[in-house]
């Protein structure tokens, strides 16, 4: 049986969205007209298809409709100035040949590190990338960013005003451009793998495997192109002993399971072996890691160890004070805490995750940690509230049924 076609549609925008905004947006040279236009034509695809039937082709039909609707807006617009020149040439680029692809030959890596426009501050650069080809609501980068929605938007409409006022060029990099761009786009990477893993939306599923998927092959693709690059196998090991996970991190009934309570025989050992290894070669390069090779370093201690009692978390520990030299963030000191409880008991971790109120007050891990070590301590009631802060945060909702359940488990 054929999918119905709004699933088809949902689905293809999954897919396709990312790389049409980012196509049109190379042909007409302004990214809010192929947003528009994108958007015009997936709206049209929900009236038509379910009436019309799918195409053949769906990713092509949307890809020339959206075209057709951006030279549309332009010839509208064709009375100021030169923009029905521009519009005559944009006639020859619908039937003309291909973009150049550059050093990159697969096109979502290489609208990647076009996105990476060394112009723009690397916040507004990851943000726009994130949109445009991670195809991340404005909220989920905002979630990602650990800032207001509002914020985020105005962060976005500020860079896409500064590409068309400074006449950024969305450019095809060349070999040479790479290495400038890699911070950049690993940091993209990563974030995609995030959401994918542990989605930030309620709308969303708990885990998303697309997104895992896509940014663990994009990163795969990276790592050939520069294979001397440290940091690149740093973040490919990490995604890959993250991903190798995902099978045991949501149980049956739709919660989240945490790293002690997971079935480890669950876990893709193939995977785990990959993510060593590489972890292992960093190791042996003898040059100073980086942070998602030390990222990597962690998450090889908890997967190498049997069952959680076994982890050795004075090396957890050490190798989040090495991380904080690195990226003195308070989301890595929530973390180092979070191993210093399992050495140092939850109290003397309690102390350090209270310093971090100010920093982190709307970022629902927080607030989820701090009910834990509550927890433990026995102080039932102020657990009860930091439960609650983090449910009423957290978006995903496996994890706001697992919160749910513990704050439910407290002795009243």
């Amino acid at each position: 049986m054929s999918e119905p076609a709004h699933e088809v549609v949902a689905k293809v925008h999954r897919e396709e969205w990312a790389r049409i905004v980012a196509s049109l947006t190379r042909r007409f040279g302004d990214l809010d007209i192929a947003e528009e236009a994108a958007a015009e034509a997936f709206a049209v695809a929900v009236e038509r298809w379910p009436a019309d039937g799918v195409p053949p082709n769906p990713g092509g039909w949307l890809t020339t409709t959206a075209g057709n609707k951006a030279l549309d807006r332009v010839r509208r617009e064709a009375k100021r100035g030169d923009k029905q020149k521009q519009a005559h040439m944009l006639d020859h680029q619908l039937s003309g040949p291909p973009d150049p692809t550059g050093a990159i030959e697969d096109e979502r890596l290489r609208l990647v590190f076009t996105c990476a426009h060394p112009a723009l501050a690397p916040e507004a650069r990851i943000a726009l990338t994130l949109r445009m080809v991670g195809g991340l609501t404005v909220a989920e980068i905002a979630r990602a960013f650990l800032v207001q929605e509002t914020t985020m938007a105005q962060r976005i409409t500020r860079a896409k005003a500064k590409i068309k006022a400074a006449g950024i060029p969305y450019r095809v990099p060349e070999a040479a451009d790479l290495p400038a761009r890699l911070d950049g786009v690993l940091t993209v990477l990563y974030l995609v793998f995030n959401e994918g893993y542990l989605a930030s939306s309620a709308e969303a599923d708990p885990v998303r495997a697309d997104l895992t998927g896509e940014a663990i092959r994009l990163t795969r693709l990276v790592a050939g192109l520069l294979p001397d690059e440290g940091e690149v196998a740093g973040l490919l090991a990490l995604m890959l002993l993250i991903e190798a996970r995902r099978p045991a991190r949501v149980s049956a009934s739709g919660e989240l399971v945490t790293l002690d309570q997971q079935d480890r025989g669950a876990w893709d050992r193939t995977l785990v072996a990959e993510g060593h290894a590489l972890v292992r070669a960093r190791l042996a390069s003898g040059r100073p890691p980086g942070r998602y090779q030390v990222l990597a370093a962690i998450n090889a201690v908890h997967t190498d160890a049997p069952d959680a009692r076994a982890t050795d978390w004075s090396q957890v520990v050490a190798l989040y004070d090495q991380l904080l030299l690195l990226d003195p963030s308070p989301v890595v000191v929530l973390n180092r805490a979070i191993a210093v409880a399992e050495l140092d008991g939850a109290q003397v971790a309690l102390a350090l995750v209270d310093a971090l109120a100010g920093d982190l007050d709307g970022y629902h891990a927080f607030h989820a940690t701090r009910a834990d070590l509550l927890r433990r301590l026995g102080r039932s009631p102020e657990a009860r509230a930091a439960y609650d802060r983090a449910i009423g945060l957290a978006g995903n909702t496996a994890e706001a049924a697992y919160l749910t359940r513990r704050r439910d488990e407290l002795a009243t």
